[in-house]
């Protein structure tokens, strides 16, 4: 490769830093790709695109302006989003190739993979499937470059209207006027897109598996037109490929759905209607102890509970801004007596109308509201997901309000909240997010008080230093009303969940007329935290369901001892085990059918129960037990007075369950 000769005093040169600190003179528009290659060939040659300003961009573009650069390897967790989005792009020309009058209309990159949606009037077959994998393979070899070409905003009108391609063209029209049209090459084939692509179609590879076919309305609305969508995997090797297929089959097995419906925790009908999970008396237990576990929690940390309605008038929400910012995320008005009203989305109106039922001094703050409030909101059909998008949720919500001083103590004990039921759940794996606001859209998206948002966020921003919490930030992410933490957590098996959320609202309090009397006898208004560290009770038990893959620990599984006579005769002494639990406050139940012992632990094992108690001649006449654990198995024979002391112990204590990592 020719290199080009810097004039160290030209105005014309560029500076480039790289992550170390160090900075080099190049001439201006250099490419990535020169840069890479004057600091080593066999860099250049592993190089797939640059990051210039945290930016990323590819490995082709002139680099114009000074500024800071890395360079991006293949083997980089920032290239899979490249190989994913580029993917989409073969995966199209491929479906162009082989059905004809095909249009595209967009193509993303998501996680684990992509997908690309197309409009035929033909539905798309599993045999089309791997057809196209075929031609895609081709596309590959050829190894074309995806070259990036800066089209007038009528060429690439006229261009895509005159090919038939009515979705393209509708997505230029609604461009902003000052944004370029850019579309991207890859020999004939082109696409309307922002980019940035990987050099050529080879750097793609082969790791890449097309997974199933689903409909999907254009832009997600109803009322246009059903697409069928291709959802594909893409990875940087077939390593990686073949890890995520395990993943997969480790997923399916543990998928909450059918454990849900397996272990009879929770059910939905028809006739109820969609994403109104209904729950089972086993499903019931599991929440019961979760809300047991919140209000000890919440009891030490001086929360007041609280209740509240279901329903309320519009006006509320008016005043709150719910109805401005989520209307459509809100069920329909009711008329009653000329009022409208709303099914409760979330219980924060409510509880600030609770703070504001008495005048408040300094010494009352902080004052902590919390309730299990169910909740309602209309996902849209598509959206709904077994327990993980439902249109009924009971909530794990609280409301702090405080002053300024008080605020860092407040924020960092909700945190540390979080970091004690993560330790009881066995979470090993969590990240906080700090969503913060977009300054660009104050007034629309957000609360028009830009002082108000750099002071908030800076003060939690603060709290999570002086706490020594991990954290990113998120920019644009922020409540309407506030920053917020919302904490990602990764079950076991390494899926990943928005659980909790711990928000800063500035605005609310003043617009409900909120106040405290400060030491100088003078009206101020408090700062408000909302906190929900254990999400729904929905999403939640959705959560645990696959992290535990059912195997709930002791404390929590609905039926903690299943009691097994080894025949007839003894009936009667394992309903005397059975009542003396019961008393004890440990659930448990009695299998009495006439079966073999190996089908009774077998159903036993089955439906995860956590300890098998056995009873026969030997147990009746020592007043003992003997004991089966799962994951550990035969554990021995105690008298039963020791065995109810053991377990009230463990149940008391929340310990983990007996399964091990490796089982999980």
């Amino acid at each position: 490769m020719e290199k080009k000769a810097v004039n160290l005093n030209s105005e014309d040169n560029i500076i480039v830093t790289f992550p170390d600190g160090n900075s080099r003179t190049y001439p201006h528009s250099t490419t990535g790709y020169e840069v890479a290659y004057s600091i080593s060939p066999g860099l250049a040659k592993q190089a797939v695109a640059v990051s210039l300003n945290e930016k990323m961009c590819d490995l082709s573009l002139p680099i114009t302006k000074n500024c800071n650069i890395s360079i991006i390897k293949k083997s980089n967790d920032e290239a899979l989003e490249l190989i994913r989005h580029d993917c989409a792009h073969v995966m199209a020309e491929a479906v162009q190739s082989l059905f004809p009058g095909t249009q595209v209309t967009i193509g993303p990159s998501i996680e684990n993979g992509f997908y690309y949606d197309f409009s035929r009037a033909k539905p798309f077959t599993d045999d089309d499937l791997r057809a196209i994998e075929k031609e895609m393979v081709k596309i590959i070899d050829r190894d074309t470059p995806f070259k990036r070409e800066v089209w007038d905003r009528n060429k690439a009108l006229k261009h895509f209207e005159s090919i038939g391609e009515t979705y393209k063209a509708e997505i230029i029209k609604d461009l902003p006027s000052d944004e370029d049209i850019t579309v991207y090459r890859q020999g004939e084939w082109l696409d309307l897109c922002r980019g940035p692509h990987l050099p050529s179609t080879s750097h793609v590879g082969k790791s890449f598996k097309l997974m199933k076919i689903a409909g999907a309305y254009w832009r997600g609305d109803e009322n246009n037109e059903m697409l069928t969508r291709i959802y594909g995997t893409a990875w940087r090797n077939d390593k990686e490929l073949k890890s995520y297929f395990e993943l997969l089959h480790e997923s399916e097995k543990r998928d909450h759905r059918k454990i849900g419906k397996d272990l009879k925790i929770f059910t939905f009908d028809d006739e109820v209607g969609a994403g109104l999970p209904l729950w089972l008396p086993n499903g019931s237990v599991i929440i019961e102890e979760l809300e047991k576990l919140a209000k000890e929690t919440e009891d030490r940390a001086g929360f007041d509970r609280v209740r509240t309605p279901h329903i309320t008038k519009g006006s509320l929400y008016e005043k709150s801004g719910h109805l401005a910012h989520y209307k459509e995320s809100m069920f329909p008005a009711m008329d009653i007596d000329g009022n409208s009203y709303y099914l409760k989305p979330m219980n924060c109106p409510h509880h600030h109308k609770i703070y504001a039922s008495s005048p408040r001094t300094y010494r009352d703050l902080p004052i902590r509201l919390a309730e299990y409030g169910t909740c309602y909101r209309y996902e849209k059909s598509g959206q709904l997901f077994g327990l993980m998008r439902v249109r009924s949720m009971q909530m794990n919500d609280a409301h702090i309000y405080c002053s300024e001083e008080q605020f860092k103590e407040e924020f960092l004990s909700v945190c540390q909240m979080y970091l004690e039921y993560f330790e009881i759940f066995g979470i090993e794996k969590y990240e906080m997010r700090l969503s913060l606001h977009d300054p660009e859209k104050l007034g629309k998206k957000y609360v028009d008080e830009p002082d108000l948002w750099i002071k908030t966020e800076n003060l939690v921003r603060e709290a999570l230093q002086e706490g020594k919490l991990n954290f990113i930030e998120i920019p644009g992410e922020a409540a309407f009303y506030g920053p917020k933490i919302d904490v990602q957590v990764w079950s076991v098996i390494g899926r990943e969940f928005t659980l909790a959320t711990n928000q800063v609202d500035f605005a609310i309090p003043a617009k409900f007329n909120l106040t405290y009397k400060d030491k100088e006898d003078s009206d101020q208004t408090p700062l408000c935290i909302h906190r929900a560290p254990l999400s729904t009770h929905e999403r939640f038990v959705g959560f645990l369901i696959e992290h535990f893959a059912g195997d709930f620990p002791l404390w929590m599984s609905p039926v903690q001892v299943m009691i097994i006579s080894i025949s007839d005769k003894f009936n009667h002494y394992a309903d005397k085990v059975q009542s003396q639990l019961k008393a004890n406050g440990i659930r448990s139940k009695v299998d009495l059918r006439n079966e073999k012992m190996g089908a009774k632990i077998r159903k036993s094992e089955l439906n995860k129960i956590p300890i098998m108690v056995i009873v026969g001649e030997k147990e009746v006449n020592e007043n003992s037990v003997s004991i089966r654990r799962r994951f550990t198995g035969n554990s021995g024979t105690i008298p039963l007075d020791s065995f109810i002391s053991t377990i009230r112990k463990e149940i008391k204590e929340r310990s983990k369950s007996d399964q091990s990592k490796d089982d999980c």
